[in-house]
């Protein structure tokens, strides 16, 4: 965004590229891949895919030892007739079903699809795709992936299994899985009625699926969960050896902490407007997606640069749009220098110098920091 500011205010400049305009937008959206006599400018999908990655990489000053890779679905939903428009029973409406990838808060990919496809759809290409890309600069890294029960497919766990790549993944339940643990889930009764209290235990067992969906038995950590009188239970499955990591740590601290992911999605629909898919064609929505998911990279990268050890280092896309994008200030340009000045009692005046200033720095270091 910052970028943005400046590549408008310095136009001129032989290192800044013009901006485009809403018209030149429109007409992007809507051309063909390879540009012809009446569509004179295109996008190269294969590059801005990469893209993605190749900014995750460059925000790292060295390799990590291990980093986990998080799959999840949501609903983007529509209220047009746009292609690949369809209905989808458990978001009760018109969507389309997009997938994202983070790492972290490093958004890796967007990949917008109909709502008639399954959740995990697509998946092990994405993965394979990105992991190549890490490994080919960071080939010792740990990779660990994650995801709700709607990525618990045979091909994608095969596929991590015959590539190095651990994972962790919810498990729809099932009567045969309950009744794995109906010791577990008596034992969390009794201590519940006891303490008053939600109690929890866990089962640690090899499982496959009685339909042979599986290719073959893998390991499989159930929570026995008693809460608000009656049972809870949760099932992950995991290429983790039990010497690595026991069952409630699984669950409780690996497992779970997916859950930050939804945050992730939320500042890219609600704060970045990655809902906003109103164009006629599944190609133009994608491109819409992309710009969505860039000014979020570009967000994050704020604020891992210039917001670091800052009362903003935490907060979300839409509070540093809202409080420290969104401020009136008078710019005046001469030959030498643009100058902005803010209101003297704006709250935020102090750290968007700061800020500034950290850009420049970084900018002059040609690092991403």
């Amino acid at each position: 965004m910052m970028a943005v500011l400046a590549g408008k205010l310095e136009a001129r400049r032989e290192d800044c590229a013009p901006v485009a305009g809403k018209s030149t937008l429109n007409r992007l959206e809507r051309s063909v891949l390879q540009p012809t006599r009446y569509h004179k400018i295109s996008h190269n999908p294969v590059a801005i895919r990469k893209l993605f990655v190749d900014l995750f990489l460059e925000a790292h000053k060295r390799a990590p030892r291990q980093i986990t890779i998080d799959l999840d679905a949501t609903d983007d939903p529509l209220h047009g007739e746009q292609e690949g428009r369809f209905f989808h029973g458990y978001y009760d409406c018109y969507c389309y079903l997009p997938l994202y990838v983070f790492c972290g808060r490093h958004l890796l990919a967007a990949k917008l699809r109909p709502a008639n496809t399954d959740g995990a759809a697509g998946s092990v290409e994405e993965l394979a795709r990105i992991v190549a890309q890490i490994r080919r600069q960071w080939p010792k890294v740990r990779i660990l992936v994650r995801g709700d029960s709607g990525f618990a497919r045979d091909e994608l766990m095969a596929w991590c299994e015959a590539n190095s790549v651990d994972y962790v993944l919810g498990v729809a339940q099932n009567p045969r899985l309950i009744a794995k643990i109906e010791s577990e889930l008596r034992r969390a009764e009794a201590k519940s009625r006891r303490s008053g209290q939600p109690e929890r235990c866990f089962k640690d067992f090899r499982w496959t699926t009685n339909t042979k969906s599986w290719s073959r038995p893998r390991r499989v950590v159930a929570k026995a969960e008693w809460t608000n009188g009656e049972a809870n239970p949760r099932f992950i499955v995991t290429s983790l050896k039990r010497r690595e990591c026991q069952g409630r740590k699984l669950y409780e601290k690996i497992y779970c902490a997916r859950g930050d992911m939804e945050n992730r999605i939320k500042e890219c629909q609600a704060d970045r407007f990655a809902d906003r898919t109103s164009t006629e064609t599944m190609k133009g929505n994608q491109l819409r997606l992309w710009f969505a998911s860039m000014a979020y990279v570009l967000m994050c990268a704020l604020r891992r640069i210039a917001l670091s050890d800052t009362e903003f280092a935490d907060v979300t896309c839409g509070t540093i749009r809202l409080k420290l994008l969104k401020v009136g200030a008078i710019v005046t340009k001469s030959v030498r220098r643009i100058k902005i000045a803010m209101a003297s009692g704006c709250p935020t005046a102090q750290l968007w110098g700061l800020a500034a200033e950290r850009l420049a720095a970084a900018n002059a270091r040609g690092s991403p920091g």
